[in-house]
């Protein structure tokens, strides 16, 4: 008997905007539009956006503002609800709890699996990774439940997602991914993917 397949999904980029993009523009705080396709490191990254926003004194409430504004991109709703009626879907993100919340709402309460920012009043004051290379280790721990994992993303943290799984492509990635991973299958749009996801395996 085959194994069963399950799809890994990276969040932002590929179902909803890049969320520290997004908080850069409405905030107007232009350093903070730097995510892991700038930084590869995401411990440096992540300390370089917490020590901005108590230098900038932003608020979590302000970001909240922001993130229940947005919505995923343009086709995710449909092609996610599609997928998830015929395989079992997982999120794998570096996002955290508190920001993708009203998200996840809007993408009808899908699985996700991130981490968690640590807040008192009102200011985040550091975060705590769920574990280490987390979304490496969840594809792996799949497979060892006899699962065939399919995993698609967009930046250089989604690589040992993607090479770890037994399927993998980059989804919408940005120029310099796609030179440096030339191996991989790349797409850019949802009806491309669900075609590839079928047929990868």
């Amino acid at each position: 008997m085959h194994p069963q397949k399950i799809v890994a999904l990276d969040v932002e980029g590929v179902l909803i905007p890049e969320v520290w993009v997004n908080l850069a523009r409405h905030t107007g705080i232009d350093a903070l539009s730097r995510t892991t396709r700038d930084e590869p490191d995401y411990n440096v990254l992540m300390n370089y956006r917490l020590e901005i926003l108590e230098r900038e004194g932003v608020s979590m409430s302000q970001l909240r503002e922001v993130l229940a504004a947005m919505g995923p991109l343009d086709g995710a709703r449909a092609f996610l609800d599609d997928l998830r009626r015929c395989y079992p879907v997982v999120l794998l993100s570096d996002t955290f709890e508190q920001f993708a919340a009203p998200l996840m709402e809007q993408l009808g309460f899908p699985l996700i699996l991130c981490h968690r920012l640590k807040i008192e009043d009102d200011q985040i004051i550091d975060y705590a990774l769920r574990i280490d290379d987390h979304k490496r280790r969840s594809v792996v721990a799949y497979q060892g439940l006899n699962y065939q994992v399919i995993a698609a993303g967009d930046s250089y943290n989604d690589l040992s997602m993607i090479r770890a799984a037994d399927a993998g492509c980059l989804f919408r990635a940005p120029d310099n991914v796609i030179a440096e991973n030339t191996d991989l299958p790349s797409l850019s749009d949802y009806d491309e993917l669900r075609a590839w996801i079928d047929t990868a395996i």
